[in-house]
């Protein structure tokens, strides 16, 4: 595929801790300013997470259909608002194109643990008709996918893809996929929301969430002082289209062009055999037809734990050389937001490629010894900047990589 044929994000929608808008979420970006702050959802007193990344002033009653604010769940109602931003940003037609020629594709990994907890709830403390319907769909991981398919008449190919943190360059690569088969416009990325105490609960599993008091020290990937990661709601959903379908409305080249994806897992420890990252993002250059000298920044994992923060930076050593590219994370205004913390990590390339700006990575101020990457802290950087790489992973081994273009 050549630059030329590549699918083109045309349309951007965010509804994340930082901002609601791609306006208030890039503004707070560059300023540093971080969306984590004390859990409101729900009581957080007795948790050794006390803290997230919130979706400031959400209110559902004003993008979500008043019928089906009851029948879905928080994370759903997310994904209603960035998906309509998507659309309008886009300045597609959605009803001019042929329904079979539109797909929904998103990524999931919770999927709708709040509205779950409620009705096992009820069903615990009362019996079974107490529990309504609509926890049958509710709760589901294709819940997100199935209803922006039907609210908008998107009758193509749609899918969801649960690969946590890395399924959401995964389900932007499914959407390429479709642009190549036929399909005119994709709305895709993802959103997450799992801030419950059945949701916060399941998380802390892993073992990988920090439980530093201060929300200041508590998610600092690649620090000295790195203990792990807080997690976060929200995300980004991107209207994705075929360069043709594109063309033929003048949309240019949109925000950019997806240029190259790849996707790995982990093989299994006891095999002492490396780790995927390095591999998948070789193959996604190679997907790009690119070479790493191509690439003028990279957007990080950032696990936030001392393992993983080591494995990602000797991966990209091993391909850039010693300090070879500038590498960010923003995603430590926000926290970690699975499913729907990779499309944010893309919207947010997407608008650095078009501004000329790399942000820094909020927090961490002492790097780790033996980490040789060249980290942008403090203030952002400018420069031209003509292309990026966003790397993602997912616990349990998943791992993707996606190449933007300008």
């Amino acid at each position: 595929m050549t630059s030329s044929t590549a699918p083109v994000v045309t349309g951007l929608g965010v509804v994340a801790p930082t901002g609601i808008g791609v306006s208030d979420h890039w503004a707070s970006v560059l300023a540093g300013k971080t969306g984590i702050t004390r859990i409101t959802r729900f009581d957080p007193e007795g948790y050794p997470v006390r803290h997230a990344g919130q979706v400031p002033g959400f209110d559902a009653h004003s993008d979500v259909p008043s019928r089906l604010i009851s029948q879905t769940d928080h994370w759903t109602h997310l994904a209603f608002s960035a998906a309509d931003a998507a659309i309008q940003d886009s300045g597609a037609d959605i009803s001019a194109i042929p329904e079979y020629e539109s797909a929904v594709v998103t990524a999931a990994s919770s999927g709708g643990t709040e509205f779950g907890q409620k009705e096992m709830t009820a069903l615990y403390q009362n019996d079974p008709s107490w529990v309504g319907a609509y926890q049958s769909i509710a709760w589901f991981y294709a819940a997100t996918t199935g209803q922006l398919s039907i609210k908008h008449k998107m009758r193509g190919p749609c899918g969801v893809l649960a690969c946590e943190q890395a399924g959401g360059l995964d389900a932007i690569g499914q959407a390429r996929r479709l642009t190549r088969k036929g399909a005119r416009l994709v709305v895709t990325g993802g959103t997450d929301a799992s801030l419950c105490p059945y949701g916060l609960s399941a998380q802390l599993t892993n073992g990988r969430l920090s439980t530093v008091a201060d929300p200041e020290r508590a998610y600092l990937p690649f620090d000295a002082e790195a203990s792990g990661y807080l997690p976060g709601e929200g995300g980004a959903i991107l209207v994705l289209e075929s360069a043709e379908a594109a063309a033929e409305r003048g949309a240019g080249s949109g925000y950019g062009k997806v240029l190259g994806y790849a996707a790995g897992f982990d093989p299994a420890p006891e095999t002492g055999r490396p780790r995927a990252l390095r591999r998948t993002a070789e193959a996604a250059l190679r997907d790009a037809r690119l070479t790493a000298a191509d690439i003028d920044v990279v957007y990080a994992d950032a696990a936030g734990t001392p393992a993983d923060d080591r494995d990602e930076a000797e991966a990209i050593t091993a391909l850039f050389g010693p300090r070879g590219v500038p590498v960010t994370a923003p995603k430590t205004l926000t926290g970690r937001l699975y499913g729907g913390g990779a499309p944010l990590d893309v919207a947010t390339a997407l608008l650095g490629l078009r501004d000329g700006v790399i942000p820094a990575t909020t927090g961490t101020r002492t790097p780790a010894p033996g980490l040789d990457i060249d980290l942008v802290t403090g203030d952002p950087r400018e420069g031209d900047l003509r292309h990026a790489l966003v790397l993602a992973r997912g616990h349990g081994g998943f791992t993707s990589a996606l190449v933007l273009g300008r």
